[in-house]
């Protein structure tokens, strides 16, 4: 009878897990679903899934900047049990208190793109990243060659105070400062949105008409900062160079709108993002940080292997 009662009891138990954890889901939650950047992550996560034997869902919010509603999805997220989580946080702090309460659930977080404060530390197992400081110097290089490092350079951000944002354009202006003579107009903050990118663009350009190199952060903002060199005639006036390598901006290195673009390797966050909390779940251990890499894209070599691999 006790064997009876501890087989009912087993089943019981089974049958009210979610199927979600049963099936062995990995969320897969990123800043924004309107974007190639992220929908190239995706990719990565979607490839790496196979023959896990888990399931993969892929969510974000419609803007970036709708840190609420990425809150809710990680929330959803540990309430179903999921057996794994992939974030890109769209704010440092927002997202602390949800990785919190997926880690006391006991499950596993891959962090990717941005990192969290340092409220958040122990709270994921680790954190897959460009290493947004080395980008920005490499940007910055690139721009003090182009200009040779004097005049004025405006800098088109995105989202101040997110982690790849203050890497990425800190280290680009620090550099900028400390070893060029160039002046800083800016920065500007779009928050991710291509048409506010445009519109501050078209506003530097026209209040800064000696303006020698501009620097658009992110794939929205530098899609809007070279529709407007464009519209405004500069195109190939301004040493312009943007970050991350959808079709838009392939083509404005390839008419010569843009300079170079800095792109990253999202399909490899995806699918190293996968694989590592596979890795957790299955009880092996991850290493604490994992570089996915940056490439400086030029007309001279956007054909080439090393590019073709990240280019999406």
């Amino acid at each position: 009878m006790k064997n009876n009662l501890k087989t009912i009891l087993a089943a019981g138990i089974i049958a009210a897990l979610p199927a979600s954890a049963m099936a062995g889901e990995i969320a897969v939650i990123v800043k924004t679903t309107n974007s190639n950047f992220w929908q190239n992550v995706n990719k990565g996560a979607s490839a790496s899934i196979k023959d896990t034997g888990n399931t993969m869902t892929f969510d974000g919010p419609a803007a970036e900047s709708d840190i609420a509603a990425e809150v809710n999805m990680v929330d959803n997220a540990v309430n179903r049990s999921v057996a794994g989580i992939v974030l890109a946080p769209s704010d440092p702090d927002a997202l602390v208190p949800a990785v919190k309460r997926a880690n006391e659930a006991g499950i596993p977080v891959a962090i990717i793109d941005s990192g969290l404060s340092d409220a958040g530390k122990g709270t994921y197992q680790t954190f897959l990243s460009t290493d947004n400081c080395a980008a920005g110097k490499l940007a910055a290089d690139e721009m003090m060659k182009l200009t040779g490092g004097e005049g004025k350079v405006a800098v088109m951000s995105y989202v101040a105070g997110v982690g790849s944002e203050i890497g990425r354009v800190g280290c680009f202006i620090d550099k900028l400062k400390a070893e060029s003579k160039i002046e800083i107009v800016g920065p500007y903050y779009s928050k991710s949105q291509m048409a506010t990118a445009l519109d501050q663009t078209t506003d530097v350009l026209s209040a800064n008409p000696d303006l020698k190199g501009i620097f658009g952060a992110n794939e929205p903002t530098a899609v809007g900062m070279g529709r407007a060199l464009k519209q405004a005639g500069k195109a190939g006036q301004v040493a312009a160079i943007g970050f991350d390598g959808n079709k838009d901006l392939q083509d404005f290195v390839k008419d010569g709108t843009l300079s170079a673009i800095l792109v990253q390797g999202s399909f490899q966050m995806g699918e190293k993002g996968v694989q590592a909390v596979t890795d957790l779940i299955a009880g092996k251990s991850v290493e604490p940080h994992i570089d996915t890499g940056v490439i400086l894209v030029t007309k001279d070599n956007i054909d080439a292997d090393e590019a073709k691999n990240v280019l999406y």
